[in-house]
């Protein structure tokens, strides 16, 4: 505010007989306030491509399931047979052997679990199967979120919530018959 006004004094002082408006002409427009040259980036400034050098790698992004079939799953290049409860460090048998044994006590490994997980995702085998409502609400309870699946879309919807780093793991069942689209020859 004070620089505005000396300048103002200043353009009035030093030019008589001239008459300068505050509306028509900026306060810094006098040739002695401003600077005699303008500070551009040079053309080799602007055509310099940046890098950047990373110190650290993160680690990766967590268990993958790569694929499925009657039989089991392939995670992380490990092949499970029968149901399995991944979690971020661990693959493990689960002992169920349809939907319909999917108990409080066969989801209590996914509540004792340090860290908490937030999500687990319940893959029912070939179809979406409904899971006993006392079972959701134990886990309703305990904080977790729970997504029930058939299998094949469990296992996208565990490997999008994993790369998206979230404390997510799931319960799967393997698919009765194959899911996968065949060709057959003429």
């Amino acid at each position: 505010m004070a620089t505005a006004v000396c300048a103002r004094f200043l353009l009035h002082r030093s030019t008589p007989g001239f008459l300068f408006s505050s509306r028509a002409v900026p306060a810094f427009s006098s040739p002695f306030l401003s600077r005699a040259h303008r500070l551009e980036p040079g053309d080799d400034e602007l055509y310099q491509r940046t890098t950047v050098s990373i110190m650290q790698k993160e680690s990766g992004g967590g268990i993958l399931i790569s694929s499925y079939s009657a039989a089991g799953f392939s995670i992380d290049g490990n092949k499970v047979f029968g149901p399995c409860a991944v979690l971020s460090p661990a693959i493990l048998q689960w002992n169920v052997g349809t939907y319909k044994d999917i108990t409080e006590e066969s989801v209590s490994l996914f509540h004792m679990l340090e860290p908490r997980i937030e999500i687990l995702v319940i893959g029912t085998g070939q179809r979406l199967e409904r899971i006993d409502p006392s079972v959701l609400a134990l886990l309703r309870r305990k904080g977790i979120a729970v997504e029930v699946q058939d299998t094949p879309n469990a296992c996208a919807t565990f490997n999008f919530l994993t790369s998206e780093r979230r404390v997510v793991a799931a319960g799967l069942i393997p698919p009765s018959g194959s899911t996968a689209l065949e060709v057959k020859g003429e």
